[in-house]
């Protein structure tokens, strides 16, 4: 991919994010070209990317809106959804990593470990919440099911949570429940990997019902 399409993709997603483009509103292509000093053909081909991502959903006539913000009903079936997928497939990628996978998950924890507490900006948390969604898709791809791995990738689930309050993903805690996911898979331990990513999931949920209560959207 060209390295303007990449870049123009990143500013756009972190408007999207940072509510620089409010959820809901129109995404003018000619006013982000604008203010991104681009042509509008980069712009589109990041919008496109966009929708892929479910930041944002093109209308007929009206053309790219953001999305809305998960309610907080969104966020109980997002994760209802994942208590549903992610145990089972952190199981399955104990019994079935591969060396080389191994080797990708455990080098996605060591650099989450060494990043510096994540600010309230996609430019300061974007690399964690990046790194966030890798170690789960990458658990979910050894697990060796296919479809298993697609259901997973594609709740695109920390955009949209880190896209609702940054500061509510608990990087320390995050981090360290991640740790003990990996020395389970590490140990090829099934049933460990299930109940940690279990208890893993069920933490952050807290974490985002505390949000809510402390009187969050």
């Amino acid at each position: 991919m060209p390295v303007l399409t990449v870049s123009v993709y990143e500013a756009v997603k972190a408007m999207v994010m940072d509510h620089v483009i409010q959820p809901g509103a129109r995404v003018g292509i000619e006013a982000v070209s604008r203010s991104l000093g681009v042509s509008a053909t980069p712009v589109r081909e990041a919008l496109a990317r966009l929708e892929s991502d479910g930041l944002v959903v093109k209308r007929s006539l009206s053309g790219y809106r953001a999305t809305e913000l998960l309610t907080r009903q969104g966020v109980e079936e997002l994760f209802e959804m994942r208590l549903l997928l992610e145990p089972r497939a952190a199981a399955l990628a104990a019994e079935h990593v591969g060396e080389a996978a191994l080797d990708r998950i455990e080098a996605v924890v060591e650099e989450m470990q060494g990043l510096p507490d994540k600010g309230h900006s996609y430019a300061e948390y974007g690399r964690f919440a990046v790194l966030d969604q890798r170690f789960h898709d990458a658990l979910a791809a050894a697990s060796g099911r296919t479809m298993l791995a697609a259901a997973v990738e594609r709740l695109h689930t920390h955009l949209h949570l880190f896209r609702l309050s940054p500061v509510s993903g608990g990087s320390p805690a995050t981090v360290m429940e991640h740790g003990r996911i990996l020395r389970a898979v590490l140990r090829r331990s099934p049933e460990r990997a299930s109940e940690a990513m279990r208890e893993h999931l069920e933490s952050s949920l807290r974490r985002h019902r505390d949000r809510y209560a402390e009187g969050g959207a």
